[in-house]
């Protein structure tokens, strides 16, 4: 009797252990069929420029500002000359008004008087062209100008653009989001499990940099340094897993 009391006892045990596996595996399925798995696919493509555009600025001084103006005016033609015989066009070239400022004397405790000590007179000239490496020489070459008699101010660094961005970035999405999925899949691949239908997906912010850079923001990057570019789209992807 006592025997028969020991089995079922243990009987009833194994009962109830199967039962807790059962569950935990029933649990355990429901669980995975609910569950999500978020993935940041990327992808990126390397283009060239095809326009740009350069800018620099003469200045000089002189007693008063008639002679500074008259000085600029004659250092203008010189400078409009040199750009076309780098092969810029009128319709590619502008030429701002001229601009300045007086410069006061101090005396002899180091403090601003009314007297004009002299004049300061700039100007300044842009350039663009869908001709990238036109723009590159006339940047490197500016300096030359110096030998022409020109007072260079300031030259700013060439800028350089692509026009088809819209399209690439269209591109770029849906290969990213491919990639996201391929990603997602060599993940689950481990477990067992598959990747199942989009529960979310959202566009990161494009990184627009020089071809052989890594550079990232969470702002985005938008170089306008270089002549090639790297364009680099960003998708994060949430899928259900089956």
């Amino acid at each position: 009797m006592e025997k028969l009391e020991k089995f079922q006892l243990l009987i009833s045990c194994a009962l109830i252990a199967l039962g807790i596996l059962l569950s935990s595996l029933v649990f355990a399925s429901r669980m995975q069929k609910n569950e999500n798995i978020t993935v940041t696919g990327s992808a990126s493509k390397i283009v060239k420029s095809d326009s740009a555009s350069f800018s620099f600025t003469i200045a000089l001084r002189a007693p008063n500002q008639k002679d500074a103006f008259n000085a600029i005016k004659k250092q203008t033609p010189v400078v409009v000359e040199y750009l076309k015989s780098k092969g810029i066009e009128d319709k590619d070239m502008e030429v701002k008004a001229v601009g300045g400022y007086y410069n006061y004397k101090r005396d002899a405790r180091g403090y601003t008087t009314d007297e004009y000590a002299f004049y300061n007179a700039n100007q300044s000239f842009s350039v663009k062209s869908k001709d990238v490496e036109k723009i590159k020489e006339i940047s490197t070459d500016i300096q030359n100008l110096v030998n022409k008699g020109i007072n260079l101010d300031y030259v700013n660094p060439p800028e350089y653009f692509y026009s088809d961005l819209a399209s690439i970035k269209v591109d770029l999405l849906k290969e990213a989001t491919l990639d996201a999925k391929q990603r997602a899949k060599s993940m689950l691949d481990a477990t067992g499990s598959n990747v199942g239908k989009v529960k979310s997906m959202r566009m990161g912010v494009f990184q627009i940099t020089p071809a052989d850079s890594n550079n990232v923001s969470d702002m985005g990057i938008n170089d306008t340094t270089t002549i090639d570019k790297k364009v680099t789209a960003v998708a994060n992807v949430v899928f259900n897993v089956r």
